[in-house]
């Protein structure tokens, strides 16, 4: 396997989304609450999450874009309370802002540093963290996000921007990250090489993904990645 760049997923690859959506969401509700009490009456964290997964019901288009899905939310939020010229804009700052306020997995920081110093990287994300928000952007020759690219992972379309923009060929890139169907069976398809980042011993969910995309490597974390590079230096 010989690897020229690494491509890598954001969310749950590199921190733990969970704890950054919440809070995301609490920082909205507490705007709201002061802002316009009106909405955050009656759009709770409950009812808007709801509102937000009727949106994506309804927009099978806009499923690679979460963006979009939130800022639309936010509209029909503003608009069931009869609001005029809604702050749609400055809510989802608000929201924005604490999404991208994330605490990596220990192991990240040093991991980008090493990987960064060896070989290209490449974030391939189907969320929207922004990751010169977050402060770790240096790390990346390019960051392709869903929304901008019109498709999302485990389409292939999405793997062959970051090869093309690479100017590699596709079995030259690993591509890492935790979901074994988005991330590994997606990669696999377009042709990397794929690591499925485990980091919770967690079976194979080999009930949801296609026979044979089983990984290249398995891996507990990206210190175990960055020995593997070591091993395997392409220099």
């Amino acid at each position: 396997m010989r690897i020229l760049a690494i491509s890598l997923d954001l969310d749950d690859t590199l921190w733990p989304v969970e704890p950054a959506i919440l809070a995301a969401e609490q920082a909205l509700d507490d705007w709201l609450r002061q802002h316009h009490a009106e909405v955050a009456a009656a759009w709770p964290i409950d009812a808007l999450r709801g509102l937000r997964e009727a949106v994506s019901v309804e927009r099978p288009d806009l499923a690679h874009d979460y963006t979009a899905q939130r800022l639309i939310t936010l509209e029909r939020a503003f608009a069931a309370c009869g609001i005029d010229a809604a702050p749609v804009e400055a809510a989802y700052e608000v929201y924005f802002a604490a999404r991208n306020r994330v605490d990596c997995y220990e192991d990240a920081l040093p991991a980008l540093h090493a990987l960064a110093a060896r070989v290209p990287l490449v974030s391939i994300s189907n969320g929207n963290a922004d990751l010169a928000r977050i402060g770790l952007r240096q790390h990346f020759r390019h960051c392709i996000a869903a929304r901008d690219c019109g498709v999302a992972k485990p389409d292939a379309a999405i793997f062959h921007d970051a090869c093309a923009r690479l100017g590699l060929a596709p079995e030259n890139v690993l591509h890492v990250g935790d979901d074994a169907l988005l991330d590994v069976a997606g990669a696999r398809a377009a042709g990397l090489r794929s690591a499925w980042l485990n980091r919770h011993a967690a079976a194979w969910p080999a009930h949801a993904v296609p026979a044979g995309a089983r990984a290249d490597l398995e891996l507990r974390d990206l210190a175990q990645l960055v020995h593997w590079l070591d091993r395997h230096d392409p220099n």
